[in-house]
This record gives C-alpha cells, sequence and structure tokens, in this order.
C-alpha cells in the first residue's frame, strides 16, 4: 500500500472510530452507516466538496445533506476533522444536555449542519429544493463569463430514505426538471433497522431512477476510494440530469460479531464489539478518540482550499460590483433574505365597495402586487393553480431550459428555463412541502405552496421541520371549511387548522375577508422566524365596511375588537376567524337591536394574538367577562383556550357532508340566527 493510499486509509478509520467511540461513551447512536459510509463520505469531502470552514454560510458553497440523519456522528466526524467550529468535546459529549451534537443533525445549531435530518426521505427531498434554488438564482444573476451562482447539492442517503414516498415522489420532480447539479451517493447497505432490506425492498433501483432521467451509476465496493471518486466526476459532467451513485458498503464495517446485520444499525457496539473493530481495522484498540497529527493535516486542508474558493467567489462579486454595480446589490440583498426597501408598495387596500370575495381570489390579487416588488417569492401549487389561485402572473414556469432537439414532453409556451418563478410540483403535497423547505434552507428566495387544506395531512413533516428550523415558507391553503361544500367530507377540512395551530413556531392566519387577507399575506412574508400558514376559503364572503369596523391593519396583533355596539363594556363577547366572521357580525348586530352591549373579536391568527402583551390581551378580552362564544367551521377542541370553561363553542364534532355550503352551513349551526339563540342562552342562564 503506498503512503498516500495508507494516509487515506488512516482518514476514513479515523472518521469510523470517532463517531464509534462517541455512541458507545453516550451509550446510544447509530454506529452502523458511519463504519460502512466512511470511504463514501471521505472522498466527497476531501476531494469534492466545496466548502470554507470558518464560514459555514459562505453562500456558493455546495451543499451537504446528510438524509439518513441517524448517522449523526459521521458529520460531526468530518465537521470537526476539516476544521469547523465542533471540538473533540463536543464528539465527546455526543447526545447530551446542551450539546453541540446532538442525536440527529440540526441547523441552526451545529456549525455546518445544512439541514435538520431524521425523518427518512425529507433530507432528499430538501435537497431538491436546494438544487432548484441553485438553478434559478444561477438564471437570475449569472452572466456569460461569470457565474456568481455555481455550487452542487450533494446528498448522503440510505435504504429507508428510498423508501419513502417523499423521496420518490422529489426525485422523480428533480429527474423531470434535469437538475444536473443533484448529486446522491446511495449507501447500498442492503439493512434496515429490522433485519434486512430485502425483506420489504426489493425494487430494481436502477431502473427506477433512469425511469425518473436520472444518471445512474453503480460503485460495487464501498471502501473503493478511487472508484467512489471517478463516480462522482462523472456525476459532475452530466449536466442534463441528476445523478445516483449506488455505493454497496457493508454496514458496521469491521465490527466481526455485528457487520452486514441490522445489529450494527441503532445500538453501540459495545466494548467486545468496538475492540473488535478497531483490531480488524488495525486501529489502537486502547485508543479513544484518536487523530493522529496527519490525518488532521489532511484534513485541515479544507481550511486553505475554502478560503481560497471563497475568495475568488469574492473576487469575482468585486468585479461584478464593477461592471454591474445593480446586479451586484441585488444579489448581495436577495442572499442576505432581505426584502426591497419598496416591497409593501406592492399592496393595496380593497375599497369599501369591493364585491364579495373568497379570500383565495383576494390572495391572488395580493400576490400579483407582491410579487411585482418581490422577486425573490417563488412556488407553486400541487397541480391547483386554477383552484388555489397561486399562479404568479407573467413571472415565467421554471423548468428545465429546452435544447433545440426537445419539445419538453408535448409542453407548448415557453420560452422554459430556470428563471421562471412558478413551479410545477405535480400532485405531490408531501413532496412540494420538503422541497420549499429546501429552497428556504438554500437562502435567496421566499418559497411557497398551494392545495386544498385537507391535503395539509400530505404536508405535515416537511411543515413541521420548517417549523423546528425557524425557516421562511408560506403554505397556502384555500377550500378552507365545510364551504367547500359538494366535494364532500374528504375534501372538507374539520380537525386541519386546529391541528397546525398545534405547531410550535408555527403561524397559523385565517383571515374574515379581503384586507384581513391583505394583512395575512404582509405578515407571512415578513415573517422571518419561522413558517406562516395562509388559511383561504373557497366561497365568496363580504369585504367587510370598515367605516363601521375597525381597520384591517388590526390583523397585525393576531386578534382585535372588530365592532362594539357600545362604547361601555360588553355583556358578551363574540369571537371567530374566516368565513365566520361576517355572520358573526351579522348576529351581533342583531343583537345589539335587543339592547345587548356586544363585542365582535376577529382572531386571524392565534399565535400572533398570544404574543401580545397581556395589557392588550385583556384589553380585547376583559378577564371579567365571563361571557364568550367562539365560532370557528372546524373541530371545537382547543377553543377552550379563549372562551374559558363557561364559555360556549360553535364548531364541528363530526366530519361534513355532501350539500351546496350554505346548506351545510345551516345543517351544522353556522347561521347568524344559531349564533344569536346560543348568545341569548348564556345571557339567560347568568
Amino acid at each position: 500500500m503506498s503512503d498516500k493510499n495508507e494516509l487515506e486509509k488512516q482518514c476514513i478509520d479515523t472518521i469510523r472510530f470517532l463517531a464509534a467511540d462517541a455512541i458507545e461513551k453516550a451509550k446510544s447512536g447509530h454506529p452502523g452507516m458511519p463504519l460502512g459510509a466512511a470511504a463514501a463520505a471521505f472522498t466527497l469531502w476531501t476531494k469534492h466538496l466545496k466548502h470554507h470552514p470558518k464560514n459555514p454560510s459562505w453562500p456558493d458553497r455546495d451543499r451537504f445533506v446528510l438524509s439518513s440523519g441517524h448517522a449523526s456522528m459521521l458529520l460531526y466526524a468530518l465537521l470537526h476533522l476539516t476544521g469547523y467550529d465542533l471540538s473533540l468535546d463536543d464528539i465527546r459529549n455526543f447526545r447530551q444536555w446542551g450539546s453541540l451534537t446532538p442525536g440527529h443533525p440540526e441547523y441552526r445549531h451545529t456549525p455546518g449542519v445544512e439541514v435538520t435530518t431524521g425523518p427518512l426521505g425529507q433530507g432528499v427531498a430538501n435537497a431538491v429544493g436546494m438544487a432548484i434554488a441553485e438553478a434559478h438564482l444561477a438564471a437570475r444573476f449569472n452572466r456569460d463569463g461569470q457565474s456568481l451562482v455555481d455550487h452542487y447539492t450533494y446528498v448522503m442517503a440510505g435504504d429507508g430514505d428510498m423508501m419513502e414516498g417523499v423521496a420518490a415522489e422529489a426525485c422523480a420532480l428533480a429527474g423531470h426538471l434535469q437538475l444536473g447539479k443533484l448529486i446522491v451517493l446511495y449507501d447500498d447497505n442492503k439493512i434496515t433497522l429490522a433485519g434486512s432490506a430485502g425483506l420489504s425492498f426489493t425494487e430494481d433501483i436502477d431502473m427506477r431512477f433512469k425511469s425518473y432521467g436520472w444518471q445512474v451509476q453503480k460503485v460495487k465496493d464501498g471502501n473503493d476510494v478511487a472508484a467512489i471518486d471517478r463516480a462522482i466526476k462523472k456525476a459532475k459532467k452530466e449536466t442534463r440530469k441528476p445523478s445516483l451513485i449506488c455505493i454497496e458498503t457493508t454496514i458496521g464495517y469491521g465490527a466481526p460479531g455485528k457487520q452486514g446485520s441490522c445489529d450494527a444499525h441503532g445500538s453501540p457496539l459495545g466494548e467486545k464489539e468496538l475492540r473488535g473493530a478497531k483490531d480488524s481495522c488495525a486501529w489502537p484498540s486502547e485508543a479513544f478518540f484518536y487523530i493522529s497529527g496527519d490525518v488532521l493535516k489532511y484534513f485541515r486542508k479544507a481550511l486553505s482550499r475554502g478560503k481560497k474558493s471563497e475568495k475568488l467567489w469574492n473576487e469575482a462579486l468585486a468585479d461584478c460590483r464593477r461592471k454591474d454595480a445593480a446586479l451586484a446589490a441585488e444579489l448581495e440583498r436577495t442572499l442576505r433574505n432581505e426584502l426591497p426597501a419598496d416591497w409593501e408598495t406592492g399592496l393595496a387596500e380593497f375599497p369599501q365597495d369591493t364585491k364579495d370575495v373568497a379570500t383565495r381570489k383576494a390572495s391572488e390579487i395580493v400576490m400579483q402586487g407582491i410579487a411585482a416588488k418581490l422577486p425573490e417569492l417563488i412556488g407553486g401549487s400541487a397541480d391547483l393553480n386554477p383552484s388555489t389561485f397561486t399562479w404568479l402572473k407573467g413571472m415565467g414556469d421554471f423548468q428545465c431550459p429546452a435544447l433545440p432537439s426537445e419539445d419538453l414532453h408535448g409542453m407548448v409556451g415557453g420560452p422554459w428555463d430556470y428563471s421562471g418563478r412558478n413551479i410545477h410540483f405535480g400532485v405531490r403535497e408531501h413532496a412540494m412541502g420538503a422541497i420549499a423547505v429546501g429552497m428556504a434552507l438554500h437562502g435567496g428566495m421566499i418559497p411557497y405552496t398551494a392545495t386544498f387544506l385537507t391535503f395539509a395531512d400530505y404536508m405535515r413533516p416537511p411543515m413541521r421541520l420548517a417549523a423546528l428550523m425557524g425557516l421562511r415558507a408560506i403554505f397556502v391553503f384555500t377550500h378552507d371549511s365545510i364551504g367547500v361544500g359538494e366535494d364532500g367530507p374528504t375534501h372538507q377540512p374539520v380537525e386541519q387548522v386546529m391541528n397546525l395551530r398545534q405547531v410550535p413556531n408555527m403561524t397559523v392566519l385565517r383571515p374574515a375577508d379581503a384586507n384581513e387577507t391583505m394583512e395575512a399575506w404582509r405578515l407571512a412574508v415578513m415573517n422571518t422566524q419561522g413558517p406562516t400558514t395562509l388559511v383561504f376559503s373557497r366561497q365568496n364572503l363580504p369585504v367587510l365596511d370598515r367605516s363601521l369596523c375597525a381597520p384591517a391593519s388590526g390583523t397585525r396583533k393576531g386578534g382585535y375588537i372588530l365592532w362594539d355596539s357600545s362604547t361601555l363594556a360588553p355583556n358578551i363577547i363574540l369571537m371567530a376567524t374566516g368565513s365566520e366572521v361576517a355572520m358573526t357580525l351579522d348576529a351581533a348586530r342583531k343583537l345589539a337591536q335587543e339592547g345587548v352591549r356586544v363585542r365582535v373579536v376577529s382572531i386571524p391568527s392565534w399565535e400572533i394574538f398570544d404574543r401580545q402583551p397581556k395589557a392588550y390581551r385583556d384589553a380585547v378580552l376583559p378577564p371579567h367577562i365571563a361571557a364568550r362564544i367562539s365560532v370557528e367551521a372546524g373541530i371545537r377542541l382547543g377553543w377552550e383556550h379563549y372562551v374559558g370553561l363557561s364559555g360556549k363553542i360553535i364548531g364541528m364534532d363530526t366530519f361534513g357532508a355532501s350539500a351546496p355550503g350554505p346548506v351545510l352551513y345551516e345543517k351544522f349551526g353556522f347561521t347568524p340566527d344559531h349564533i344569536l339563540t346560543a348568545a341569548r342562552e348564556m345571557l339567560k342562564a347568568k
């Protein structure tokens, strides 16, 4: 073995045993993949990955996604060895309270971690979003001879990732879009947590991905650095197809009694097996967290390479400033995720005489104004643009640039290229959500998605992860209640709004009319701390007369006094959201004619309202007024938060039914008269 090969072997074994030692010390973790895939990770990180450990957020770095997040110690070992701000003590503190090395990688927690992974398949789909972001920004900002956006997205994935439906959805779209700078290294060890992958997974991966439009390669020996290197080079040369490199590895490599077995997947090797693994690799068996000076020196070359790469990019940016100052300034603003100074001029109030309009339609109007001022707004729907009204008119379609000989699957129109801002996600809600997460992670854009609210169930995993990571992503849902009507209970969301309100760091807005819709979009765009869910109606709603009601700007506080019948303290408070606000207001006015002092409160966002100072919340909902009724065409559970135990909740206890929307509202008790009756009964009981 040459000196070079011997040093590379030592580097690979260092990755293996930093991971195995940390897992053994923690008495918890997943050693199988770090031991088996170390050579593939080493090859990528030392021979191909463009990154700068001293500046993990450098915009033109390659992105690395460990989709198999349970193999986190593989990533932590690489981060420490290549010079990120992750110490050996952090490695020793794996999976402990306050550690920088949690059980699964967490974005914004550990330097160099690009995405929170663990739920399998999500990372693959996130990477598709990152590749879409790179392609779109390159189309916007690169000019002949000057590439300011030019990087790859790499993924390490395992059998579990390949089984998950979200990965299949996303990879099919990636192949259609010809995302040639997306490269997946598949740790093909044929083992899952519970046994052989063959127990449930016998499909032909090669044919599957080739049918998606991917380039597929195989590496028979997962320890063959030269073969892995050649495969990555070939993948980088293929510019019209994403690439899958199937690398046949041995899970738990080196552990004499566990390698090749599911026993190596998800628990420490144990003292005997760990010693045996070190002996089989000619590693000092009594050494823990051992890194030789030569190995560290080799890995730390990443610092000088990264510094040089970033320097060249900074020089290119400086050259762009000289040649096209406006373009450079726009790129820098976009990469900082800062909004244009004049973006709010795209917002306009709906006049008082506006005809009744569905909030989904009002949203469409608002979106066009915002999009004209906010070039980073990009997204699409799950094949539902004619129903969700989320099309950015005149902004082009995001599609692969067609060669002269291609007809792009028979599509007409165009021209087609990556500068378009409308993404055709197809009927793929799960992937759509995860791809939007990847776009937000990449930076330089504000992604949005759209589908019917009942299908939020398909999108929950990526929405939860967006909230966990604190990403600015906008999830638009229309057809928000039983008001959908004849399509029946499968398409009538009942529990979804309340479910979404339960997600920490998720902001949910269900506006009551066109002007609250405009304010909801304002809040969504400005929310940089987490995702925003916008919930819109299918049915037309009146545009509230703001000369009689409070301004819609109250939406910015989450909840506000929409109307008071008297300057004196109210006898009863009626509160509602969305399409039920107008009927609640009608009931309140009838009640006021009976001499009752009544207040109507619109609460488009629980999360924003609950963040307001207590004094404001108490002014809107005075604690001493116990007579309270809430009205929302969704499940009742949860509204106790505002009405208290003595209040009344007008909501749903069952699924909906198939009938015209107005009929359903009457049958299920969402009418001014039903609200009025409930209020009278409550006041009489007092």
